[in-house]
Parts: C-alpha cells; structure tokens; sequence
C-alpha cells in the first residue's frame, strides 16, 4: 500500500502528539505508592472510547501493592475489524518518584525547544502517546486493515509488572490465539529494536552472630565482621569470574554484555535512627547483617548455576571460619529472555525504521527487565519487542526529556508497522 497518506496524517498530528504527551506527564502516577493509577487510565478510556474503540479497565485485585488506598488500575482498549492478526502496543503508565536535582517543575510537561521534560516523559509517557496518536493515524487513513490494534496502559512496570502486565498476562490479554504481535515502546531510542533481556536475580544474604556489650566483644560473635568476609569473598573471586564472562545476546551498553553483580544494599547491627532521633547508639555487638544481592545473568548461564555460586561461596566461607552462619532468601527471579530477529514484528519494525531514517536498526538488548518478561514467560507469546522514542540514560533521572522529533519518527514507524502487519488481504 501507500505509505505517504499515513505519514502525513502523523505529521497532522504534531500538535496532537505533544499535547497528549503533555497530559500524560502532568498526572503524577508515581510508584510507589501507585498514585493517580485510575485517574490516567480513565483520561485514557474517556479518548478511545470516542473514537470507537472498545476499552476495558482492569484492577489487578490481589496483586502486590494492590489496596484500596492505591487499586492498580489497567487499561486495554481494543478495535476490531473482522478477523486477523492483532497488534498489541503496551506502555506501562507508572512512573518512579522525582527525587531532587530538577531545575524544572517534574510533572509540569515544561517544553524548550524540541524537548519536554518531566518524570516519566522518557520512561515512557512519550512512547505511549507516541503509540496512540501512530494507532489513531493509521485508523483514519486504512479503514479497510485486517484483525485487531490493541493499546494497554498498565500498572507497575517499574516494581515489577505483577500489578500490570503480569496479571493481564494471567487472565490470558496476551495469548497467542488473542494476540499476534507486541510492541512494548520503551525508550531505547528510535533507531533501535531491543529483542530481550538479560536475567535477574535477587536475593537477601543474612550472617548470624550473637549480642554482647560493644566493651566486651569478645563475649559475642559480630554479624558485621561475618558479612565483611563474604564481602571480601565477592570482592576477590565472584567479581573477576562474572567479568570473564560475555553474551552473545546484543546488550547495551557493552559492559552489561558481562555477568554482573550489585550489592543493594546493606543493613547491620542496630536500626536506623528516625529522622529527628538524636539518641546515642547503645553498645551492642551486631547479632544480625544483610545485604541485598542485584545478579544480572547471561542467556548463557542457567539461574541454578547463578544461585549454586553464591552459595557455593558462602558454604566455603564456613568452611574456613569458625562460627559462620548464614541465611539466604530469595527475593525476585526473571530467566533472560529473547526474540528471534526475524520474528514477524521484528522484521516489520526494522522495515519500517529504514522506511522512516533510512538506515538499518541496531538490534539490541537491553541490561535490565522489562515486562516483555511476563509476555514471554505467562502469556506464551515470543514475538515481542521494546521499540520506542527516548534516550534510556535519561529514565529516572532528574530533569527527563523526551524528543518531540523522536516521539514523531517512532509515531511513523509504529504507524508503518501496523500498515505491514494488518495490510488488507488481496
């Protein structure tokens, strides 16, 4: 077909684009708790269901998080057009907090120049206005497409997914014989398809030790002394043989290409002050330390083997040290995951983008989760992808942006890809 009355209407909806961007940013669907959850999917519904479209929303009743003080609301809004494929865009609606260093309202949707800012435009308002206005252009000039667009706004992505893409994922919104093909815009840049994801791992290591007086530690056994030996341990054997290690997935940026590891966190001995607590310490030797392992592995390891290292270490350290006792928790555990390049969506986007930027795409993917995990894993559907506009080193970060011009060529190629895919049959 002709592409060039699609991309005109895009290029009509520009004004479009950055206003609904713009409203998306301003409701501050913060997580956690889970703020303004329903408020953004009704804003949502109320625009599709005056378009035609049919539109369901979804509290992922029981799912962590889930109260009555904070529902996680979900959106999924549907046009069919007879029998076909269906093409599935996702976008998850919540964003994380602001935290300091703004020098611009964070949910204001300031715009200078070609740029607006705020908490959640990159990660990933703007890929999720960017898929609407691409869905809405494409259903004004190809009124006779084949099968189904689909549009999910949905809770939780960045605690998880379980309030949103999992639990959708559960009640079957992404089988096979329901769903044909995703696209899920994160923000990895308009010129890269990402086809999965490395695997995570968390897990919380605690050592043991008993109380005594901090005058006479030799009457107790420190926890805190215990947990530096493991941390020592890390240091001197687990660190150097994960960096040994390489995928031949297309990670970026190229040091996550490598097994790695992150302490979380760590907590020992007596509990924080309160803020305005200005009471002395007792002394008191630390019965108790924990850290909290971040493990992102390769598709080349298997998440036994990952687990089997730790406590391979940890056994060896009691092996050697009088006293050592430990206990380890799981936490949260995602298998890696990835689609084949030439998987239908994948080939149409890359189809596309050379369309629109004339140039070939990278395929990539990415260092950390997102909830093409839940797709792949519940829903049994491996032809998806993270496509969208953005930079992904501005997620989370403090003044955010998102690219009018970016959101504008991921509109075309989305648009262009729902064009390929849904193509009238002749």
């Amino acid at each position: 077909m002709d592409d060039a009355p699609l991309l005109a209407e895009i290029a009509r909806r520009r004004d479009a684009l950055v206003g609904l961007t713009q409203d998306l940013i301003r409701i501050p669907t913060v997580n956690p708790s889970g703020r303004d959850y329903r408020r953004i999917c009704d804003y949502l519904a109320e625009r599709l269901l005056a378009q035609g479209w049919d539109v369901q929303l979804i509290r992922a009743t029981g799912a962590p998080g889930d109260c009555e003080a904070f529902p996680r609301w979900n959106m999924v809004a549907r046009f069919q057009n007879g029998p076909g494929p269906c093409l599935h865009f996702n976008g998850h609606h919540d964003v994380v907090e602001p935290g300091q260093g703004w020098s611009r309202d964070p949910f204001g949707a300031q715009i200078e120049g070609d740029r607006i800012y705020g908490r959640g435009a990159c990660d990933m308002k703007g890929g999720l206005a960017a898929a609407v206005i691409a869905a809405e252009a494409f259903l004004a000039t190809c009124p006779d497409f084949r099968g189904a667009v689909e549009i999910s706004a949905t809770a939780d992505e960045e605690s998880g997914g379980y309030g949103g893409v999992a639990y959708l994922a559960e009640q079957g919104f992404f089988a096979p014989d329901r769903v044909s093909h995703v696209i899920i815009p994160e923000p990895l840049h308009k010129d890269r398809i990402c086809l999965g994801h490395r695997g995570v791992w968390w897990a919380e290591v605690e050592t043991k030790g008993r109380i005594a007086h901090g005058s006479m530690p030799f009457l107790g056994d420190s926890a805190i002394r215990h947990m530096g030996a493991v941390l020592e341990e890390i240091e001197a054997r687990l660190y150097p043989l994960l960096a040994s290690r390489v995928t031949a997935m297309p990670v970026v940026p190229e040091g996550a290409r490598h097994s790695t590891l992150n302490i979380n966190s760590i907590h020992g001995g007596q509990v924080e002050p309160q803020p305005g607590d200005t009471s002395l310490p007792a002394p008191c030797v630390a019965d108790s330390c924990r850290i909290v392992l971040d493990r992102r592995f390769l598709i080349e390891e298997g998440l036994g083997q990952v687990k089997s290292e730790i406590r391979s270490l940890l056994d060896g350290i009691a092996a050697r040290r009088a006293d050592f006792r430990y206990e380890i928790r799981d936490l949260f555990e995602v298998e890696p995951v990835m689609t084949d390049r030439e998987a239908p969506v994948a080939a149409a986007t890359a189809r596309a983008i050379a369309r629109v930027l004339a140039r070939h795409p990278q395929f990539v993917a990415s260092p950390g989760t997102y909830d093409q995990k839940h797709i792949d894993r519940i829903g049994r559907l491996k032809n998806c992808i993270a496509y969208g506009p953005g930079l992904l080193h501005l997620a989370h970060q403090p003044d955010e942006w998102v690219g009018i011009g970016d959101m504008m060529d991921s509109a075309r190629v989305m648009a262009l890809v729902l064009a390929d895919l849904l193509a009238p049959a002749r």
